[in-house]
């Protein structure tokens, strides 16, 4: 567990510019490696940390009570930020961290079927207590949605032809592995694609992982509700690995900078939502 190295550490530590008495949220706890960092930094703070996946919290339990017993695990979304600290009677934070995404002990348990690298059960639930499973997804899901979901979430290109594909096959009989999947996806792509670097199942697999989970309108909300809390100084600092988490992250800052929505030529505000300066 402690061999895991989060990404990006050095460079959240520096930007969350972390005070000793500050209040402070890890909303993707993951093994713990940026709290355990944060938690060493806050001796007379708090930290709060978030994660949907019981196992996580379970595994950080006992690295982070060697370093502090400041520190409170929440095992909820962290869409749930402002409802869970609100309840903790906690109104404001001096910053947050966000590493979005799955986490790569998820990707290595072979069960959990959130990789194509392993033959295992379709489930991709980030929390094992909830109903929505890949297998759902992939079994139940009318053809149209799994084009879309293909092609918005996965930017896949052979979006319609994979999801005719996968409705052929599971008329036949339902589609419950991985490895049964990325048959069905294979034979649905042509072959320069299946040549191409990289697996051809990659896309696919994200937009499948991204719908069961909701990631991008947890994404939303959790932006929305960090930025209220923030004190006047604090820090939000999200590292991100795909583009379409990368747009909604730099939208919503760029909104929160300025939210009027006013057209550029029009000589003062007049949606209300701030002054033009």
């Amino acid at each position: 567990m402690n061999g895991h190295i989060p990404v990006l550490l050095d460079e959240c530590i520096k930007y969350l510019n972390i005070k000793p008495d500050g209040i402070y949220v890890d909303g993707t706890l993951g093994r713990g490696g940026h709290s355990a960092e944060i938690l060493a930094r806050i001796p007379q703070g708090h930290l709060y940390a978030f994660d949907r996946d019981a196992s996580a919290i379970e595994e950080s339990r006992e690295r982070l009570a060697q370093i502090g017993n400041n520190v409170t695990l929440i095992h909820s979304n962290f869409s749930n930020l402002k409802r869970e600290l609100t309840a903790r009677g906690v109104t404001g934070i001096d910053g947050m961290v966000l590493d979005l995404g799955v986490s790569s002990p998820q990707f290595d348990e072979a069960q959990r079927g959130f990789s194509y690298r392993f033959d295992a059960p379709l489930d991709m639930r980030m929390d094992q207590s909830q109903k929505l499973s890949a297998y759902q997804v992939v079994n139940e899901w009318e053809y149209q949605e799994l084009v879309r979901i293909f092609f918005q979430f996965g930017e896949e290109s052979f979006a319609k032809q994979i999801a005719r594909k996968i409705e052929k096959a599971r008329e036949v009989k339902p589609i419950e592995t991985t490895f049964a999947l990325v048959d069905v996806i294979k034979s649905a792509l042509p072959a320069k694609v299946l040549n191409k670097k990289g697996h051809p199942a990659k896309k696919v697999f994200q937009a499948i992982r991204i719908a069961v989970n909701d990631e991008l309108g947890e994404l939303q909300l959790v932006l929305r509700d960090a930025l209220e809390l923030l004190h006047v100084g604090g820090r939000l600092c999200v590292i991100s690995f795909q583009s379409l988490e990368d747009r909604i992250v730099k939208t919503r800052f760029r909104t929160n900078e300025n939210p009027c929505i006013c057209p550029p030529d029009f000589p003062v505000c007049v949606c209300g939502r701030k002054s033009k300066g």
